[in-house]
């Protein structure tokens, strides 16, 4: 069973940068992992997601902004966030799913029912 920790959430104002953390309890290499995000009333979206041989996908909005990156040695996955913007307020949750990520034309998916795995999140929070 994997069990997944968010930590690192917080305030910061438009233009700054945080970074958010997911350890992971279990043996997560070799998982796909992933960063979604969700605020009142609208559905859970995948933002980042890392395959198992480092590729990444990014949603449009967090483009050359956000970086995801896993530190196998540590069990734990990152989302370092740069050029906040009050928009990115959000909970933020990490996912995982067994073997490679689903590919749909190529293309690494970010949707939510391809993770099997969930932590429970941490608030980011942006003002201007």
């Amino acid at each position: 069973e994997v069990q997944l920790v968010e930590s690192g959430g917080g305030s910061v104002q438009a233009g700054g940068s945080l970074r958010v953390s997911c350890a992971a309890s279990g043996y997560t290499n070799g998982f796909c992992m992933g960063w979604f995000r969700q605020t009142p009333g609208k559905e859970r979206e995948g933002i980042a997601t890392i395959d198992t041989d480092g590729s990444t996908s990014y949603e449009d909005s967090v483009q050359g902004r956000f970086t995801i990156s896993h530190d196998n040695a540590k069990n734990t996955l990152y989302l370092q966030m740069s050029s906040l913007k009050p928009e990115d307020t959000a909970m933020y949750s990490c996912a995982a799913d067994p073997g490679r990520c689903t590919r749909y034309g190529g293309r690494i998916s970010r949707n939510r029912a391809d993770f099997a795995y969930w932590g429970q999140g941490t608030q980011v929070t942006v003002s201007s």
